[in-house]
């Protein structure tokens, strides 16, 4: 184990301003000190290193109440037995996301770390630290030679911890270590993976919001006239998302749960009922804090008012929803909703728990509670919610079904720059997000500078895909390649993550990102692709290779098709295709299995567009395909193609060849689509 199990040492932090430090032995007696008894247990269990502390404060008298404190009641230095190679640590940089630190030693690694990978020598290494009962455990800088774990309950005098410390998982890969550890909390803690919570159905169509094309100014006039533009344009967006700024507020407080009278003077009913009927648009949602507004909900106002019983008033005299009772609050709101035509909400400020709950309950339990009550609510919506500014590790272990958490800090169309910290952040948090959620990779522009990148992130994403573009800005022919005619999106399986190469690295400073992700290709078979990007100021060469995506067969031949050149080869499984990027550059590279006479491409004008095969036969000289959807289906083949059909009827003058690379056009339009080629 890369951890010693020889002694640790713990320093308690106790009211009074008592401090007590100790060196515990691992699996050993308890230790006994100033009153402070502990022991500690470092064992594995069903191949998970599982650590877990045992504290006991004999209760206090009168005169003498050195509990626990609330900052930084433990501090623990656990020596290393084995120095890593490299460390790449996914810590807070604000209360609500996580983002990458690349470090080279364990006295490097930033504070408030939820999830630490760390190359060894013939491993890598992941190590969470939990969230229990009461606290929370997060690593921290220290020395080089060990590893630093903070925990905290956000509330003082404790007296007793009874809690697992950390999750320690190994493989050959990051992906299979990440794995063992949540596979592990699915098994002993009813935990559910990605692949047991339901994606709801609007999720997998485009969708339009109002955030960054109106921010807290959204009117109906205003969404009635962007519903407009989208059927002028034809655009098949069939979601609409109501941003902050529809309720009555107080400062940074709710103070009706109805839409504002003024914003929305008729409510939200006739409008969306309007918008249904005339356009492609099936489903609304609306937006809004944990707390219903960001500092809760106004005191003496109609809101308070009505769920008077429902909330919880904080030390400070915030008034949020009870931990015990909010379930009544998020259904009372929904209901009101609902009835206005709403079908979904997304939830942002998640990971306030600390700030709303603070001394009054223990952060874990808070979070569990409160995670709790939402869902519970969101059933009045079928479950269906978009869980944001939620990546504290208290919330992302607390929900109990919901399918789909933001996976990054937000698309900032007004700062050209941030797209490869955008890219950052949402590339390497699904490394560990996407095992239990479908992750959002949040809304951008299709007018923007950087709209041709942030349509292939969306691509990959396997995730909603949705705009925020003002008035008259949206661009038809930024969406056309992630969506069918209908609107459909071409979801790929899982989230993008970095290939195995990039893991450790900083791709702002070093090579090029490599994300690799799969979809399905026919019956049975698994297609994929590598996006790569050069996030660094100057050329940077690379090679890719099928290899690199863990769900392809590197036994098997595939056609590598280069998306934006529009040409393609074949390549076995472990060989590689070399390349260069200029600084700010991108490529995209599908690969799609090779066949008996060819392989189909799919819908060639699409990202995902392999993902559009649903079955492959061949017959002699002649393959068969069933699409979903149709438009330009494109195959590589070194023979030639003398007759085509489509749905039965003869398509044959419709073939344009260039080399290898055969493309039959036809008209895009939803439903299956039948082809069959004979071939020379």
């Amino acid at each position: 184990m890369m951890i010693a199990d020889t002694s640790w040492h713990i320093r308690f932090n106790r009211q009074q301003n008592t401090v007590t430090e100790a060196d515990v032995p691992v699996n050993g007696a308890s230790c006994e000190k100033d009153g402070v008894i502990c022991s500690l247990t470092c064992r594995e269990e069903g191949g998970i290193v599982r650590a877990a502390i045992d504290l006991r404060i004999p209760t206090p008298t009168l005169t003498d109440t050195a509990a626990l404190s609330m900052e930084e009641p433990v501090r623990m230095s656990l020596p290393l037995e084995e120095r890593p190679e490299r460390i790449t640590a996914f810590y807070m940089f604000n209360p609500w996301w996580t983002r990458p630190a690349f470090v080279g030693n364990t006295g490097d690694i930033p504070e408030k770390t939820q999830l630490a990978l760390f190359k060894m020598k013939d491993r890598v290494t992941c190590l969470l630290p939990m969230v229990g009962n009461a606290f929370k455990s997060t690593l921290a800088g220290g020395e080089p030679d060990e590893i630093t774990l903070v925990m905290s309950a956000c509330l003082g005098g404790i007296t007793h911890v009874g809690e697992t410390l950390f999750l320690i998982g190994e493989g050959r890969t990051a992906a299979e270590a990440v794995h063992k550890i949540f596979m592990y909390l699915a098994e002993t803690a009813g935990l559910r993976l990605r692949s047991e919570r339901e994606l709801p159905e609007m999720f997998r169509y485009l969708g339009w919001c109002s955030w960054d094309a109106f921010y807290t100014d959204v009117t109906e006039t205003k969404i009635r006239e962007k519903a407009a533009e989208l059927v002028e344009k034809q655009v098949p967006v069939r979601w609409i998302l109501i941003d902050d700024g529809w309720f009555g507020a107080e400062e940074k407080m709710i103070a009706d749960l109805a839409p504002d009278g003024v914003k929305f003077p008729n409510g939200f009913k006739a409008m969306t009922d309007d918008i249904r009927k005339e356009t492609s648009v099936r489903w609304f949602g609306v937006w809004h804090a944990l707390g219903g507004y960001w500092d809760g909900v106004a005191p003496g106002s109609r809101a308070a008012l009505d769920e008077a019983g429902n909330l919880f008033h904080d030390l400070s005299g915030r008034l949020v929803p009870d931990p015990e009772r909010g379930a009544y609050f998020y259904r009372d709101w929904y209901d009101i909703l609902r009835r206005e035509g709403i079908d979904f909400v997304k939830v942002d400020g998640q990971s306030a728990v600390p700030f709303y709950y603070k001394n009054a309950y223990p952060l874990a339990e808070a979070a569990r509670k409160i995670n709790f009550s939402l869902e519970s609510g969101v059933t009045k919506m079928g479950g269906a919610v978009i869980n944001c500014m939620g990546m504290a590790m208290e919330n992302i272990l607390a929900r109990p079904s919901s399918a789909v958490s933001r996976n990054s800090d937000d698309f900032l169309p007004a700062k050209e720059e941030s797209f490869a910290e955008h890219l950052l952040q949402n590339a390497y948090n699904a490394i560990y997000h996407n095992e239990i959620y479908c992750c959002d990779w949040d809304m951008f522009w299709t007018s923007h500078p950087h709209a041709g990148k942030h349509a292939l992130l969306r691509a990959m994403s396997g995730g909603p895909v949705y705009v925020s573009d003002r008035i008259g800005a949206t661009e038809l022919k930024t969406l056309k390649p992630l969506a069918y005619a209908d609107g459909e999106v071409l979801m790929m399986e899982r989230s993008a993550q970095p290939a195995e190469e990039c893991i450790f690295s900083d791709p702002m400073k070093d090579g090029v990102l490599k994300l690799q992700n799969c979809g399905r290709y026919g019956i049975v078979e698994k297609a994929g692709g590598i996006a790569v990007f050069n996030l660094t100021g100057e050329r940077q060469d690379y090679r890719i290779s099928p290899a690199e995506v863990p769900e392809l067969d590197p036994e098997r031949n595939y056609i590598v098709y280069d998306y934006r050149k529009g040409t393609a080869m074949t390549l076995t499984g472990a060989e590689t295709l070399a390349g260069s990027l200029e600084a700010g550059d991108y490529g995209w590279f599908v690969f799609v299995p090779e066949g008996k006479n060819g392989s189909c491409l799919g819908l060639r004008d699409k990202y995902a567009g392999f993902t559009a095969v649903e079955a492959s036969f061949a017959e002699g000289d002649t393959d068969t395909h069933i699409l979903h959807g149709s438009g330009d289906v494109a195959f590589f083949s070194a023979r030639k193609p003398v007759r085509a059909a489509a749905n039965g009827a003869d398509v044959t003058g419709q073939i344009e060849s260039a080399g290898n690379i055969h493309t039959l056009r036809l008209p895009e339009r939803a439903g299956k689509t039948v082809v069959s080629i004979t071939w020379e």
